[in-house]
């Protein structure tokens, strides 16, 4: 058996969890792909997949030979653009990370127009508010909000955004003023794990000032940005968020930035790839489709956060 069809028929097992999945994905039939295993766990000596009658989890060797088995595919395919030059066209599975909220919304309506102008093209869009290793996942395209660490990784910057503090403009006519961050301690708090559920930290705010932590005891804690934002909505209490995550509630003006003398400084967004993924066409071909998009939607971000 060939060993690197071996691995790709792995690596579709680890994306899809079962070997049934990975079975209809690839067009083969059950047995086959579990010969393809069979034939990988002879070879290295050791079990790679823990099977279940309904998934597959990985063994501690699989998870560490699925990463090395990216790494090889994808050199394989950086291997065959290479040698096929400017005549290959955009195909094949291309797969994106990004945030959650960020793909449920404004991110999700972009590869639906890429997959549109590119038939060719089967993109797998991973949503996760956890970081997740481009190389190990093998992630070819990730959108990133923070101030990205020295690597190996292609940054293009698309935009900025900013961590702020929002209400619904009724719960604010009828709460006490927020004109400083202690003033949280009597309101109503929604809050993300992501933010802090029990206290917020603001940033110094002049010479000499020193960073401050508000602690609170929450009425909501929820683990959904979308959630929370629609609890704040209806009027039920104060959440932290960023600034993307209500551009449409800040249009409408069902929700209004508060304390915006105390916000962190902004922080910048990204596309990333790895090092050499910008020569496969497909990656390539998505970039510059998305670019100048996600700049379009950041610079609207930054215009009606800077009018609440």
């Amino acid at each position: 058996m060939d060993r690197i069809d071996a691995m790709k028929v792995f690596v579709a097992i680890v994306d899809e969890g079962s070997l049934a999945s990975a079975a209809r994905r690839l067009g083969r039939s059950a047995a086959a792909v579990s010969r393809a295993i069979g034939y990988l766990e002879a070879h290295t000596g050791t079990a790679l997949l823990h099977r279940t009658t309904r998934s597959v989890k990985l063994s501690a060797a699989g998870e560490r030979y699925a990463a090395a088995c990216r790494r090889i595919l994808l050199d394989l395919d950086e291997a065959d653009v290479i040698a096929a030059g400017e005549r290959s066209a955009p195909r094949g599975l291309l797969t994106v990370s990004a945030p959650l909220a960020a793909g449920e919304t404004f991110l999700r309506e972009i590869v639906d127009a890429f997959i549109e102008r590119y038939p060719e093209v089967v993109v797998r869009l991973q949503l996760s508010d956890l970081p997740v290793s481009l190389i190990d996942e093998g992630i070819d395209v990730a959108m990133r909000v923070a101030h990205l660490p020295d690597s190996s990784l292609i940054a293009t910057h698309v935009g900025e955004v900013r961590r702020i503090v929002a209400a619904a403009p009724a719960y604010l006519a009828t709460h006490d003023p927020i004109d400083t961050p202690a003033d949280l301690a009597k309101q109503q708090i929604v809050s993300m794990t992501y933010f802090g559920i029990d206290s917020w930290r603001f940033p110094a705010t002049g010479r000499g000032s020193v960073p401050q932590v508000v602690q609170f005891t929450p009425r909501l804690v929820v683990n959904s940005i979308r959630a929370a934002i629609a609890s704040v909505v209806a009027g039920h209490g104060v959440a932290r968020m960023l600034t993307y995550h209500i551009v449409d509630e800040m249009e409408r003006g069902t929700l209004r930035i508060v304390l915006q003398d105390y916000e962190h400084p902004p922080m910048p967004v990204h596309l990333i790839t790895p090092q050499g993924r910008l020569a496969v066409p497909k990656v390539r071909a998505f970039v510059d489709f998305a670019v100048p998009r996600l700049r379009r939607h950041f610079s609207r971000v930054h215009k009606l956060a800077g009018q609440a």
